[in-house]
C-alpha cells in the first residue's frame, strides 16, 4: 500500500506543472497537467481508503495530496521569478525558480524516496497481509493513464522548442528547471507505477507480502535516483550556466556574421531564468571616429535583441586583439 502513496505523490507534481498557463512564458502548460493528474490521484486514493478502510491507504492519500505541495512550491517559485528589479536584484529574480526547483527535487528524494525505502524495509520485518489487492490495482491503472496524460503534456512541451531533440539530451542541456522537474517527476512516476503493479499483483496471486514490500524499496531507489539526477541539474543551473548549446552557436554565428565586426575575441552567455546575458568583446573595423563606433555597436545590440528575443542584456565591448 505504500507504493500506492508513492504513486500519488507524483501525480500531485505533475497536475502542478500543467495548472500555471496565466504565467505566461514562466509557465508551462506542464505544470498544470501535472497539478491535475496529482488531484486525481489524491481523490482516487481517498475514495479507495474510505472504501476498504485502509489505513495504509488513507497515508497514501495524505502523501498524494502533500505531493501537490511541490507543484505549488513550482508555481510560488514561477510567480517569485517574475518580481521587477531592484536596486538589490538589478537584474530581477528569473533565476529563483531554480532554488524551488532545488527544494522540490530534495522533498522527492527524502519524503518520496527515503521514505519509501523505509516503508518498505519496514513492512520486510513486519508484515501485513494485503487486503483488497483488486482495489489497489484499479487506483493503480487510473494513476497509470493520469500519470501519462501529465507525461504527454510535458513532452508536448518540451517538443514545441525542441521537436528533434533526445530526451536525454534535453535534460542535460534545458535551462528550463521547472519543466525539468515536472517532467522527472512524471518519468519517475510512471516507471514507479509500473513497479508497484507487478508487486501488488505478485503479493495478490502468491498471497505473500514481501512483494509488496520489495516494489516500496524498488519505488524509493528509483525516486531516490531520478531526484539526484534532476537536483545535480538544477544545481548546476543555480551555479549559473551559459545559455544552451544550440543558442549560444546561434549567437555566435550572428555576430560573426556582422559587417561591424572584424573578429569575435571572446563572448560569454549566462542563462538568467528564462532571458539570456550576452558579454562580447570583439575587434571592430575602422571607425572615423569613436562616435561612429558607438553607434554601429548600438545597432549591432538592438539587432540582437531583436534577433533573439530571449537576450535581456547585451554588454559590448570594443577591443584590441592580444598577443
Amino acid at each position: 500500500m505504500f507504493i500506492m502513496r508513492f504513486l500519488a505523490n507524483r501525480k500531485l507534481s505533475a497536475i502542478l506543472t500543467d495548472a500555471l498557463p496565466t504565467m505566461k512564458e514562466e509557465s508551462p502548460k506542464a505544470i498544470f497537467y501535472a497539478l491535475a493528474a496529482n488531484l486525481g490521484i489524491a481523490i482516487c486514493k481517498f475514495a479507495a481508503a474510505a472504501f476498504t478502510g485502509s489505513g495504509s491507504m488513507f497515508a497514501e492519500a495524505i502523501h498524494s495530496t502533500a505531493d501537490c505541495g511541490n507543484q505549488l512550491l513550482l508555481l510560488f517559485g514561477l510567480r517569485q521569478a517574475r518580481k521587477p528589479a531592484s536596486t538589490l536584484h538589478p537584474m530581477g529574480s528569473g533565476r529563483e525558480i531554480n532554488f524551488y526547483s532545488l527544494l522540490v527535487a530534495l522533498l522527492l528524494f527524502f519524503v518520496g524516496g527515503a521514505f519509501s525505502v523505509y516503508e518498505g524495509v519496514h513492512r520486510l520485518f513486519a508484515r501485513e497481509p494485503l487486503q483488497f489487492a483488486f482495489v489497489a490495482l484499479a487506483v493503480l491503472g487510473v494513476s497509470v493513464v493520469l500519470e501519462a496524460l501529465s507525461l504527454w503534456g510535458a513532452v508536448k512541451e518540451i517538443r514545441k522548442t525542441h521537436p528533434d531533440k533526445s530526451m536525454w539530451s534535453w535534460f542535460r542541456e534545458t535551462r528550463e528547471s521547472e519543466l525539468l522537474v515536472v517532467a522527472g517527476e512524471d518519468i519517475a512516476a510512471l516507471a514507479g507505477l509500473a513497479i508497484a503493479f507487478v508487486a501488488v499483483l505478485l503479493t495478490m496471486i502468491t498471497g505473500n507480502p514481501v512483494y509488496d514490500a520489495l516494489g516500496s524499496v524498488g519505488v524509493g531507489f528509483l525516486l531516490m535516483l531520478i531526484s539526484w539526477l534532476v537536483a545535480r541539474e538544477v544545481k548546476s543551473m543555480i551555479v549559473g550556466e551559459s545559455a544552451s548549446p544550440e543558442v549560444r552557436h546561434a549567437i555566435e554565428a550572428h555576430l560573426r556574421g556582422r559587417a561591424e565586426i572584424r573578429s569575435i575575441i571572446n563572448m560569454i552567455t549566462l542563462q538568467w531564468g528564462r532571458h539570456v546575458v550576452v558579454a562580447v568583446q570583439a575587434e571592430m573595423i575602422d571607425y572615423a571616429s569613436g562616435r561612429a563606433m558607438v553607434e554601429a555597436i548600438n545597432v549591432i545590440e538592438a539587432d540582437l535583441q531583436a534577433a533573439f528575443p530571449q537576450v535581456r542584456w547585451v554588454f559590448f565591448e570594443p577591443e584590441v586583439p592580444r598577443a
